[in-house]
């Protein structure tokens, strides 16, 4: 029984998110001894697609079409349930992102699979098929077991890494007519010239330290420099300060980027949680105990008005602008 993993693409192209799930796919084939087929739905060059074999992707299943190009759950279901099928999957992953939460639980009910949710390292064991999890907005893990004969997993993001397994690039083309599904998109609006954050890598957030919202000038600096995604904590947003659509946390947008800049934002749990499957945490915080030095990797202790400056101007000369 092999190992399927659905592949996302945004306009043709895939993301880090992409080839961490490959990566992290080809590792699960080789502690079952199995071989690995990624599926890719929509139109992407075959360029694009042989980048998957640099992770391991011995098997490449291309479902083009220009219906695809919005996600209907019905029809991705269906079509990434049928491949499952036909290539004997005993693992199905996903990523654990809005449309892997939106599929994982269909695709489990259709196939009959066990499903294992927000998965962040390699199964502990193959047989019996133990994964491990994190609990409690991160604050604790389980060991989750899996009894069924096929197991649907999705990867939390920025969990697993890259890791390259260069194989020959196998392109299938196929071809599927689908009955027309029940969702009508009559419209769809793209927000252009703003990075958005669940696709940023890097993410720049600013708390109640900022102290006002027009000291955000030095903030929105440094994004534009690092060319990050602009983001804040729930008390700024509930101010007024910055928009909603910028609220970052358990009760807001959950991120998970390589890089999360926390300015002036103190650490609640609820907080953490949200930005927490970030690679690396930078805080700059007055208060040497706050919360939010437990979760980050780098601190600076000083305020945030004398330390922004001082971050731009360095990150300029950094990246020569």
């Amino acid at each position: 029984m092999s190992v399927l993993v659905y592949v996302e693409n945004w306009d043709g192209k895939f993301k880090k998110l992409s080839f961490e799930l490959v990566s992290y796919a080809s590792k699960v084939a080789e502690m079952l001894g199995t071989t690995i087929a990624a599926i890719s739905i929509g139109q992407v060059g075959d360029t694009e697609l042989s980048g998957l074999a640099r992770y391991g992707a011995e098997k490449i299943i291309s479902i083009p079409g220009d219906q695809f190009e919005s996600i209907d759950n019905q029809r991705f279901t269906s079509l990434i349930s049928d491949i499952a099928i036909r290539e004997q999957a005993g693992v199905v992953i996903l990523s654990n992102n809005n449309t892997g939460k939106a599929l994982a639980p269909r695709i489990a009910v259709k196939l009959k699979a066990g499903l294992a949710a927000g998965v962040s390292r390699l199964p502990l064991s193959v047989d019996p098929f133990i994964v491990y999890k994190k609990t409690f907005s991160g604050n604790a893990f389980a060991h989750l077991r899996v009894n069924s004969l096929i197991k649907v997993i999705t990867l939390a993001q920025n969990s697993f890494g890259l890791a390259e397994k260069p194989v020959p690039a196998k392109i299938e083309q196929v071809s599927v007519q689908i009955e027309p599904g029940k969702t009508k998109i009559k419209d769809v609006q793209k927000q252009t010239g703003k990075i958005l954050l669940t696709d940023a890598e890097i993410v720049v957030s600013g708390g109640r330290g900022m102290k006002s919202p027009d000291n955000w000038g030095p903030l929105t600096e440094l994004a534009g420099i690092l060319g990050a995604a602009l983001a804040c904590s729930r008390p700024v947003s509930d101010e007024g300060w910055r928009s909603h659509e910028e609220h970052t946390g358990q009760t807001g947008k959950v991120i998970a980027p390589n890089l999360y800049i926390a300015v002036g934002i103190s650490g609640a749990t609820q907080h953490l949680a949200g930005v927490s499957g970030s690679k690396f945490i930078v805080a700059v915080n007055t208060d040497k105990d706050a919360p939010v030095f437990e979760a980050a990797q780098y601190g600076i202790i000083g305020d945030a008005q004398k330390v922004l400056p001082k971050l731009v101007e360095a990150f300029r000369e950094v990246k020569g602008r």
